[in-house]
């Protein structure tokens, strides 16, 4: 069977400010009405005879993927969670060791939950091509025409041709200048490394082992301890944390002798920057990209993004990006636009918040937004989920007021349970054991008003949760 390999744990930091640590890119809806993380499941299942899918995430996105897989009525997907980051390479052999559980003969197709494609036939069809060779043992990737000479991408020269439309892979070649990328261009037998690939579960862990011994045992060890916890397959992080950190190029696709490449023209992008956003985008007349509420005036070649209820204006600018979120505002020439990433060290260097978590924040109950915040106060719209509840808690440093907007709550405050409807309030003494509850069937919205000497999100002592979090 064809097991389709969702690679969902990357952080997408040169999309910020709308891509975040705790809301990375694939989770977004950047070009169309899915996300780039549910397009990509969407286009696996598709395929002919695919198998349920296999997704590695983090484990810190890990509600994340179940609540987007149910959006997508995808119910029989295994979640496995990496308890750490460790590249692509160990990622993979997860994967495949949980196929190879299910079917021995299993075919891996590995896809980056990150990428975009907006021809899926013409990626289906490159996936046929490639079955054959895949099943004869050979490590197949897929390389994509290139259209221009780009310097952002590692490229893979082809070599002669060991079946219908499949090459051998004479090299894999590094992110070039801006000339030797003319030269590839011109020349004609250089595709892009797009980090898709088709092979044998069986084989790569024994060309993981061949080339990278540590790696495959640690895994190994790994896999053999972890534990099935509601919808997920949990990792042993102490195990997982002894796994030698590679890539897939590295480690395996650079020193096999049964590298394979299968071309494909099936309008890829990666979506890294917000330049290639704006390459993959629909733009106007004037060669803008704008989405939401924008206004542009003698303006050209732009990415305009704007947040709900938040204008974006421009005028006699051009070749510019301009992003736009309630807490923050990127403005970047969009030759700069692989440098993003700057930002975002420099915000970590500072100790600031603004890398890793959106003003609006989800949980798999529902969602909260930090709408107004100032010394000894915050407060926070909170949307709870019909039938979801949050955890039985007490805070150690605040109280917290509640004001019903929408909707019906249930509380639970020390040995008290309770309603509130619309328009009515109550609090939650510092120190108190609570709980809050949607039991109806529409969303509750309520306002939360929290006043103390420390209102950190890690003030929560969590006496009972039906999520498992501590």
């Amino acid at each position: 069977m064809l097991t389709p390999l969702v690679l969902s744990g990357g952080s997408g930091t040169r999309l910020w400010p709308v891509s975040r640590r705790n809301l990375p890119k694939q989770f977004l809806c950047l070009k169309g009405e899915r996300t780039l993380f549910q397009q990509t499941v969407a286009r696996a299942r598709r395929l002919p005879d695919a198998a349920a899918p296999i997704v590695v995430a983090s484990e810190d996105h890990r509600f994340l993927a179940a609540e987007q897989l149910q959006e997508a009525g995808v119910a029989d997907a295994a979640i496995v969670l990496e308890p750490l980051a460790r590249n692509t390479a160990p990622a993979i052999a997860l994967g495949a060791l949980e196929a190879l559980a299910r079917d021995a003969e299993a075919l891996l197709l590995v896809l980056p939950a990150d990428h975009l494609i907006t021809r899926p036939q013409a990626f289906a069809d490159a996936v046929a091509r490639a079955l054959p060779s895949a099943r004869e043992g050979w490590l197949v990737t897929f390389g994509i025409r290139p259209d221009r000479p780009e310097t952002g991408f590692g490229y893979i020269r082809r070599g002669a041709a060991i079946g219908e439309g499949v090459y051998r892979v004479e090299r894999f070649v590094e992110k070039p200048d801006l000339a030797t990328a003319r030269g590839y261009l011109a020349d004609g037998g250089y595709d892009w490394n797009s980090g898709m690939f088709l092979f044998r579960a069986a084989r790569y862990l024994e060309e993981l082992g061949q080339h990278a011994p540590a790696m495959l045992e640690a895994v190994r060890a790994a896999h053999a301890q972890a534990r099935r916890d509601l919808d997920f397959i949990r990792i042993d992080k102490d195990a997982f944390a002894r796994v030698p950190e590679d890539s897939i190029d590295y480690a395996v696709m650079e020193k096999t002798a049964r590298a394979a490449v299968v071309p494909v023209d099936c309008g890829w992008s990666d979506i890294g920057s917000w330049s290639a956003l704006w390459q993959a985008g629909e733009r106007d007349a004037q060669g803008n990209l704008r989405e939401g509420d924008t206004l542009a005036i003698d303006t050209h070649d732009c990415l305009l993004r704007s947040h709900e209820h938040h204008l974006i204006a421009a005028v006699g600018v051009r070749d510019l990006v301009v992003v736009g979120t309630p807490d923050a505002t990127l403005v970047a020439h969009r030759d700069a636009a692989q440098e993003v990433k700057r930002i975002v060290d420099e915000l970590k260097s500072r100790g600031r918040s603004e890398h890793l978590i959106h003003r609006k924040v989800y949980r798999p109950w529902g969602s909260y937004d930090a709408i107004d915040a100032g010394p000894r106060f915050q407060v926070k719209r909170i949307v709870v989920k019909p039938g979801a509840s949050l955890s039985l808690q007490k805070h150690h440093h605040r109280a917290e007021h509640w004001v019903v907007v929408s909707g019906t709550a249930e509380v639970t405050r020390g040995e008290e349970v309770f309603l509130l409807g619309e328009n009515q309030s109550t609090y939650i003494p510092l120190g108190s054991v609570h709980r809050l509850r949607n039991p109806g069937k529409v969303p509750l919205e309520l306002i939360e008003v929290q006043s103390g000497g420390y209102l950190g999100e890690d003030d929560i002592v969590r006496l009972d949760d039906v999520y498992g979090r501590r």
